[in-house]
């Protein structure tokens, strides 16, 4: 995949390879893992695993009992990640996830102020129902986010490598939720939806978590392991044809813009910005991986479209008015952008 002179950053051309391997023989056996605990729901976990190769924070929207808070920490026990669960309620304040000083009097009398870690000094933290809790708490994730840091008392803390926030939304139509600022929504790498089963695996649940308890999930990967895929992910190649699509999909998303169609200059009050192609193509490098490819193609920007557009592009009152949902919107782009220019 790579050459001596586009390595990845500290692994040998021979590490690069087995790591490569590694991705395309970690699909099964992952899988494998997570159906002790869970049943169908292969396109989430497909999304989630390649947020978690691609290195990104992930958001999952879904009605309660959908077994999200279950996914999210199945899958921590998979990778070996050190994992905190913080459960966002209305009266959550921002020290509650970042930790807070303390004052503490040491031998001799003397008083000094000590820092008391958070839940956010994790590998994976779990935001369950972040959007329960009101802005001012959602937003102390933000540093945390973009930067794997927090800043308290004028103080930085470096958070522990490698760092995600997986958070669970309820629908924002249900009592009691905030909706999230769009700020803190554009730094997730996706937005995805978990619906209920199908009938027969829904019995199949019903079957199983009534019986004997699942055999315990193996741990298959560490944090090293996971870094090493994040740097392999990067390295892979996509060429400018199907980059320049991933760019004018998201491009075309945007109203009342040079060549945006009439469609979306009606329907859509904003569109998605400069982060929602780099995750169409980022994503789309760690897709390939799993399916065993060293290229990105125009089928991995298409299957991606969705769970990186729906929070980033905010339907008109009209559009909302007529039935018609963001989800609409990016099925008519998608047959609207051209894969190749003319």
């Amino acid at each position: 995949m790579s050459t001596d002179s586009n390595k990845s950053p500290g692994l040998s051309e021979a590490e690069e390879q087995q790591t490569v391997q590694q991705i395309r023989e970690s699909r099964k056996q992952i899988r494998a893992e997570l159906s002790k605990v869970i049943v169908g729901q292969e396109e989430v976990i497909e999304q989630l695993l390649i947020s978690l190769m691609a290195g990104g924070h992930c958001l999952i929207t879904g009605a309660p009992g959908l077994a999200k808070t279950l996914l999210v920490s199945s899958v921590a026990q998979v990778f070996h990640l050190n994992f905190q669960r913080i459960q966002f309620t209305p009266d959550l304040m921002p020290a509650d996830i970042t930790g807070t000083e303390i004052l503490e009097q040491e031998e001799g009398g003397h008083r000094v102020m000590k820092f008391v870690k958070g839940p956010i000094f994790a590998n994976v933290v779990l935001a369950d129902e972040i959007n329960r809790t009101p802005p001012k708490t959602q937003a102390a994730l933000l540093e945390a986010m973009q930067e794997h840091q927090i800043t308290v008392a004028g103080h930085r803390y470096p958070l522990e490598e490698p760092f995600f926030v997986l958070a669970t939304q309820n629908p924002i139509e249900m009592e009691g939720t905030y909706p999230l600022p769009e700020a803190q929504l554009d730094r997730f790498l996706f937005n995805i939806l978990i619906d209920y089963l199908p009938r027969e695996q829904e019995r199949a649940v019903v079957m199983q978590t009534t019986a004997d308890k699942p055999e315990p999930i193996k741990a298959l990967f560490s944090g090293d392991d996971v870094q090493r895929f994040h740097a392999v992910v990067r390295r892979v190649p996509i060429s400018e044809q199907v980059a320049d699509y991933a760019v004018r999909l998201v491009a075309a998303s945007r109203p009342n813009r040079e060549g945006t169609p009439d469609f979306v200059n009606e329907m859509v009050s904003w569109g998605a910005g400069l982060r929602a192609a780099q995750t169409l193509v980022l994503g789309g490098k760690a897709r390939a991986l799993l399916a065993g490819r060293v290229h990105v193609s125009f089928d991995d920007i298409v299957a991606l479209a969705a769970p990186t557009l729906r929070h980033r592009v905010l339907i008109s009152y009209k559009a909302e008015a007529e039935g018609i949902s963001v989800e609409d919107v990016i099925s008519r782009l998608l047959e609207t952008v051209p894969r190749d220019m003319p």
